[in-house]
């Protein structure tokens, strides 16, 4: 049995950590979580991933960021790692958000928002802001308690509910179907694909 890969992790927000968990423990290697980094946003991670770039020689690190508006995956990364980045650093970009990826997985989702499947778009990669798109359908739920948690409450400035992160990661953990939505998220698919076949290259002491 090959040894487990050791892998540190660096997100934006609770929801990205669960969704990289989750994706960890259905590739075919064994990944072992160290410490997670991060849960501070967009800007916390573009000022420290060069250090997390230089870590990596030591323990592979994983970043996962939002496209946001930035054009493409790529520039992104060129933008952030000018230098370069290190084998060993699997920096992945959820296009736009990491939201699409639950977006689309359309069936689970829908029965978990207790919304109608009809009201999910296709195509979520699409979609300029798919965590105001979440919240939108979300808004639309059976279910109260699906209201309170994901919507933010009436008068309120913030962009989601006081219980969003921990709803959603809820519902990565239970029901988000990672081999259907990866078929409508081409992001979800590649990130699926490089932690299937990543190996860390050790340098020499």
């Amino acid at each position: 049995m090959m040894s487990p890969i050791p892998v540190n992790l660096a997100v934006e927000d609770a929801l990205s950590e669960s969704i990289i968990r989750h994706l960890l423990e259905h590739a075919n290697r064994h990944y072992a979580i160290g410490t997670a980094y991060g849960r501070a946003g967009f800007g916390y991670l573009q000022a420290t991933i060069r250090g997390w770039n230089s870590a990596a020689r030591g323990t592979p690190f994983i970043v996962v960021t939002d496209l946001d508006q930035h054009p493409c995956p790529p520039a992104l990364i060129a933008s952030w790692l000018p230098g370069g980045r290190h084998p060993n650093l699997i920096f992945q970009v959820a296009v736009r958000e990491v939201e699409a990826w639950l977006l689309a997985d359309r069936i689970n989702l829908a029965g978990f928002l207790k919304v109608s499947t009809k009201g999910i778009p296709a195509d979520p990669e699409t979609l300029p802001d798919p965590k105001a798109t979440l919240v939108s359908i979300a808004r639309r739920s059976r279910s109260r308690a699906i209201r309170d948690r994901i919507v933010p409450k009436s008068g309120s400035t913030a962009q989601q509910g006081p219980d969003y992160n921990t709803c959603l990661s809820e519902f990565v953990s239970t029901m988000w179907n990672v081999t259907a939505a990866a078929t409508e998220a081409p992001s979800l698919a590649r990130a699926v694909a490089k932690l299937a076949v990543f190996t860390p290259r050790w340098e020499d002491a």
